[in-house]
């Protein structure tokens, strides 16, 4: 089947130009005073319509930056071709950060669903810091072909390096075309990802780069929110990998005490401490031919740290999975083969900074790093991953309840479960859908079951909120953000996604300031783009 070339390019001032020299004198004289721009001597077409005029293209997506509905309708039907516009909010044209938020979420978008696509980007319009973004992008996490025009010539053209090559880890070293080809297929459909549920671009992405990390021996960093699923995606990639006849052993590193950390890790000989009454191998040696998870690892004290560091570093000419370690109370050195793959839902970079973690550290583990989503940013995995969890509640009271009843959401109980924000991710949604099935009358499960059990939590959780502890590492700044972002979600889920009513139901007299707070706190408007 033919791949289908999809164009996308932010509308730039020269593109604005253009349209102005063709408009009658006071829509004219109105657009150049919008944009602060005079006209050129002698017509031009502008980038975009340069290049649409010259190559053919079966999509055009273009991002304006705050203009006028009435002028992109201009410049659309000026342009000649078909064009989808993508309304983002960038105040300050040079703000990288702020650029890459509108541009990811597009080039998402315009990416999601299956078919081959070829993307293709032109990079003259817009900002310089806009051409920087749309390389970084292009060059990795959407490889694209280019596209510049000047002076009513259009052509491709090359960046003369490679990201992928240059500037990331081994694994990440081609153009991801499997990869893209993984983003098209549910987790089920990848081999070792069977019990990941879900079908959203954002599950399939992580589904897609854990597949890859899987195939190769190196260190994975797993980074998410609490209650994400990241022990079930240590346990995929695992099942996914040549290893996956080996053993696989999780050692929680919060849940362990300190001082008996090393020896459930190393192990320890005879005598050893107090209650050592005989040698004990530790995670490393019985991990040996498999994978060690080793969650929670942020909560590692320095020296656990630095002896994590010593067992990490493979020794000259030896495999990334040669693993050289002591038990406590021995002198003699031990060795296995073992492949690590660590998790936390601490920021490690902001502990660095700190001087919390240990920075050799972090990059020995984050050979690989694998982000996954919050259960907000995948909206449209939660009916199918509600139906799974109460399917696996009902089979699991089944074994132990002669005559049990499977427990069934309610019509109306499946659209609370659709507009809750499920700020506990998965863990969350399980635990109110394991008491919703417990206490609910008959068998059908009604939105007030589902509400008791949430507030119960939730006021539980708002609680703690209030009762934060103070000093330490406490940022008042961060504290705020994350209510402001609880809210302005809940009021996006109530408005379905249209800003002008989510405004409104904040006080906020411009929907535009509500998207540039979105933005700014770097929520996903997509997912409700979805729903729709």
């Amino acid at each position: 089947m033919k791949s289908k070339r999809i164009l996308v390019a932010w509308i730039g001032h020269n593109d604005l130009l253009g349209l102005a020299a063709d408009l009658p004198a006071g829509q004219q004289a109105a657009l150049l005073k919008r944009i602060s721009r005079s006209l050129p001597a002698g017509k031009q077409n502008g980038p975009i319509r340069t290049l649409v005029q010259q190559e053919l293209f079966d999509e055009v997506h273009l991002l304006s930056n705050g203009h006028p509905a009435a002028t992109t309708k201009a410049f659309v039907k000026w342009l000649g071709v078909e064009a989808a516009v993508h309304e983002v909010t960038v105040e300050n044209p040079t703000d990288y950060s702020a650029i890459f938020a509108a541009a990811e979420t597009t080039l998402a978008e315009i990416t999601r669903g299956k078919g081959s696509k070829e993307l293709c980007i032109h990079l003259s319009p817009g900002t310089p810091a806009m051409t920087a973004i749309w390389v970084l992008l292009g060059k990795s996490r959407y490889p694209a072909t280019f596209y510049q025009s000047y002076d009513g010539r259009a052509w491709e053209t090359t960046i003369p390096f490679d990201l992928v090559v240059d500037f990331v880890p081994e694994l990440l070293m081609r153009p991801d075309q499997s990869l893209q080809h993984l983003a098209a297929q549910s987790p089920q459909e990848v081999e070792g990802f069977e019990s990941i549920v879900g079908g959203s671009q954002a599950i399939r992405l992580a589904v897609g780069r854990a597949q890859k990390a899987a195939i190769r021996d190196v260190p994975v960093l797993i980074l998410g929110e609490t209650g994400t699923g990241k022990e079930m995606f240590a346990r995929a990639i695992h099942a996914a990998s040549h290893r996956n006849d080996g053993p696989f052993i999780a050692i929680n590193c919060a849940a362990m005490p300190k001082d008996l950390l090393e020896s459930e890790l190393f192990g320890h000989a005879k005598g050893a401490f107090t209650g050592a009454d005989k040698p004990r191998a530790g995670a490393f040696e019985t991990a040996d031919g498999g994978t060690l998870f080793l969650d929670e690892l942020g909560e590692c004290g320095p020296e656990m740290q630095a002896k994590l560091l010593r067992a990490l570093q493979p020794p000259p000419g030896k495999g990334p999975c040669h693993r050289v370690f002591q038990r406590l109370g021995e002198t003699r050195e031990r060795t296995s083969n073992v492949r690590v793959v660590a998790a936390t839902n601490r920021d490690l970079l902001a502990d660095i900074r700190a001087n919390r973690f240990r920075e050799d550290l972090y990059y020995r583990l984050a050979v690989i790093s694998l982000r996954l989503p919050p259960l907000r940013e995948r909206r449209s995995d939660v009916p199918l991953l509600t139906q799974s969890l109460l399917d696996q509640i009902n089979r699991e009271f089944a074994e132990t309840e002669p005559g049990y009843q499977p427990r069934q959401l309610s019509k109306t109980a499946l659209s609370y479960v659709k507009r809750h924000p499920w700020n506990g991710n998965v863990r969350q949604l399980h635990s109110v859908l394991v008491q919703a099935a417990v206490m609910c009358d008959g068998t059908e499960i009604k939105p007030r079951d589902l509400a008791a059990s949430a507030s119960e939590q939730e006021s539980s959780e708002f609680s703690q909120l209030l009762n934060v502890s103070l000093g330490g590492d406490f940022s008042s700044e961060k504290y705020l953000e994350n209510i402001q972002r609880q809210l302005l979600i809940r009021a996006m889920d109530d408005a379905d996604g249209v800003l002008v009513k989510a405004a409104a139901l904040l006080g906020i007299t411009n929907y535009q300031t509500l998207d540039a707070q979105l933005t700014r706190l770097g929520i996903d408007k997509s997912q409700w783009k979805q729903r729709r």
